[in-house]
């Protein structure tokens, strides 16, 4: 490869560390190179989105030579000639280009292509926002290894086939996109090469995690510098230019953030919303501002882990432990800010039939036994089901909209529903499965679940996980335990590494949630193709609020109108208690205390306010007639 004045600088970037970091024991050195490609050729792939009529688009380029101009104009095809609509100049560091567009046109598809010096083009589709979808179809992934030992070097060429075939509305990419901890710009060429292909013409939200920005774990603790490669004393541990890029390149064309405050460092935020179809995407960073358990809590509790080498907070030296003993309530999971945007998010229905959380990785711990299936394991750090108080207060915003949640991560395909005060009374959560995996997680339980639906599996049903959450379990794709990830005949059996991807198609006619799980190396255009066992499975959006009614309001019968949004208020302290579109021309509230609400309707610009309802325990037949 040929290094530029340009390069200089960035290569010493990215090589820092290096000496200190290292892949797990098991695995060889695997390198991917930059690969010297002709001028014509210096745009990799692009990453887009749409919202609120905002178009941000991400070019990637390959480096770019001493000499060459560093402009790149973006142009959209009008009358089937090219007419140049913005210009960005590509950042040194990651050899991105970011566009942004105002006042762009979602109502139709545009054919777009970006140019570097009227020598390289690359052309893709913007889609327009399928708001007359009746279902809206997500795919999404997690864990996109390379390594031989994770069966990474397998093409993603079943993986693309398929996205082509199911056509999603949005692709999502929940991290982990790089798992090299030193040369991410390397390695995200080769995931652009990779998934290219789809990406250029389907918006897609990119989030990195941990191994993106060169840890095996992250506890951000709002930026901070961590003073080891654990991360576990909380904060980043590569050098802050270092973790900034890759935020740039992978998060640049998301919608703008909702407070784009930096945090210590410098380093910024991301989180925001994207709105697809009426879907509307709550985009979270649910690692940066995570308190770091060692931050908090005795390491002496911990004892190492012998198949990574690290202090990886694996297992307790004793299985007789208090997890509520674990709990510290000042630890953070999600930051105040972040916390304040779900508030705002859950309020704001404009365009929206339907709510879903983003984010790295799953509000419990949902894997008790790590990388072979003997190894029990008791508690994990690294899940967002720690710290309890914290994962316990994003569940209860979400739940307020009646959100889903779609995440990645743990290298094992789940279901959770998730209970706070009691089992089933917050948010279902999909966790999707690893694109490769060798570092292999299963759920398994010693005791059999409660309430299990008839004939399930024993693992299925009402559990407490290590950190004593209350979860109920409805699916797990868990590896074979004939998988011994050290026997090399199984490097290339992704099926039996329970690798895989997740499909979730929000219906908002009759408002169902269904959840796909498919295994690597199936065609899911065929007939027979069959997903992992527990799949699929569906369920309703109000689904997302389980918990109990001890009352019910009026029913509300809407004159005039259908779809509107329903928002109850507790009016003995101001609490939002939950906001809806309701489906159809009636609703009929459910509440979880006595006494006064204020129930505002509201469709558009009309909005009518109701005070001092009063709930009654049964429905009764009283009904209000709503006209806006």
């Amino acid at each position: 490869m040929l290094i530029s004045g340009h390069l200089k600088s960035l290569t010493i970037v990215f090589l820092i560390g290096s000496f200190c970091l290292s892949l797990s024991a098991q695995e060889t050195f695997f390198e991917i190179k930059v690969p010297e490609v002709a001028k014509e050729e210096r745009i990799c792939f692009c990453l887009y989105t749409v919202e609120k009529g905002v178009l941000k688009l991400t070019a990637q380029l390959y480096p770019l030579q001493a000499g060459e101009p560093r402009q790149v104009s973006l142009e959209i095809k009008q009358r089937s000639k090219w007419k140049p609509i913005a210009q960005a100049t590509v950042h040194l560091q990651g050899w991105t280009a970011v566009f942004r567009v105002e006042d762009w046109d979602a109502t139709r598809d545009i054919h777009y292509r970006v140019n570097h010096n009227d020598c390289a083009y690359y052309t893709g589709v913007i889609k327009k926002d399928p708001v007359d979808k009746e279902q809206i179809v997500v795919a999404a992934f997690t864990g996109n290894s390379i390594y031989p030992q994770h069966g990474g070097d397998i093409s993603r060429e079943d993986i693309v086939n398929n996205i082509k075939f199911i056509k999603p509305d949005l692709l999502f990419f929940s991290g982990d996109q790089v798992y090299d901890h030193t040369r991410h710009y390397a390695y995200w060429l080769k995931f652009g090469r990779d998934f290219g292909e789809v990406i250029k013409n389907i918006p897609t939200v990119t989030i990195p995690d941990d191994h993106d920005v060169g840890q095996g774990n992250l506890w951000g603790s709002s930026g901070k510098k961590s003073s080891g490669i654990s991360g576990d004393d909380g904060g980043y541990f590569m050098p802050v230019e270092y973790v900034k890029e890759v935020e740039r390149v992978q998060t640049s064309h998301l919608p703008d953030p909702y407070d784009p405050t930096p945090v210590q460092q410098g380093i910024g935020t991301y989180y925001t919303s994207l709105n697809v179809g009426g879907i509307d995407f709550a985009i979270l960073e649910d690692r940066k501002f995570k308190t770091g358990w060692r931050e908090v809590l005795d390491e002496t509790l911990v004892e190492p882990d012998a198949i990574i080498g690290t202090m990886r907070p694996h297992s307790f030296v004793t299985d007789d432990y208090d997890p509520s003993s674990l709990d510290v309530p000042e630890a953070k999971l999600l930051g105040e800010c972040q916390l304040r945007f779900l508030r705002h998010w859950a309020l704001d229905w404009d365009r929206s039939v339907m709510k879903c959380v983003l984010s790295q990785t799953c509000f419990c711990d949902s894997a008790d036994r790590y990388y072979e299936p003997e190894r029990r394991r008791y508690v994990d750090f690294d899940c967002n089901g720690w710290p309890q108080t914290g994962r316990n207060k994003a569940l209860i915003e979400m739940r307020k909209c009646f959100a889903f949640h779609i995440n990645g991560d743990t290298h094992l395909g789940t279901v959770f529903q998730h209970g706070v005060t009691d089992w089933n009374d917050a948010a279902y959560s999909f966790t999707v499965p690893s694109i490769a995996n060798l570092y292999m997680r299963w759920w398994t339980p010693d005791q059999p679940g409660k309430n299990r639906v008839p004939g399930s599996p024993e693992y299925t049903g009402e559990h407490l996980d290590g950190f004593g959450n209350k979860v109920t379990c409805w699916g797990a794709a868990n590896p074979s335990f004939k998988a011994d990830p050290r026997n090399p005949e199984f490097k290339k059996q992704l099926t039996v590494r329970a690798a895989g991807f997740g499909v979730v198609r929000f219906n908002k006619k009759t408002r169902k949630i269904t959840m796909e799980c498919w295994p690597r190396n199936v065609d899911v255009a065929q007939a027979d193709a069959k997903q992992y066992p527990d799949w699929p499975l569906t369920i309703d959006q109000t689904d997302n609020y389980g918990r109990h009614a001890i009352a019910y309001l009026p029913t509300l019968r809407f004159t005039n109108t259908e779809d509107p949004v329903v928002r109850i208020v507790d009016a003995s302290n101001g609490e939002h208690v939950y906001t809806l579109r309701a489906k159809g021309r009636q609703f009929q509230p459910k509440v979880f205390k006595f006494g006064l609400y204020t129930i505002t309707i509201s469709q558009g610009e009309r909005q009518k306010q109701i005070e001092h309802v009063e709930a009654n325990k049964d429905s009764g037949n009283e009904v209000i007639d709503v006209t806006l």
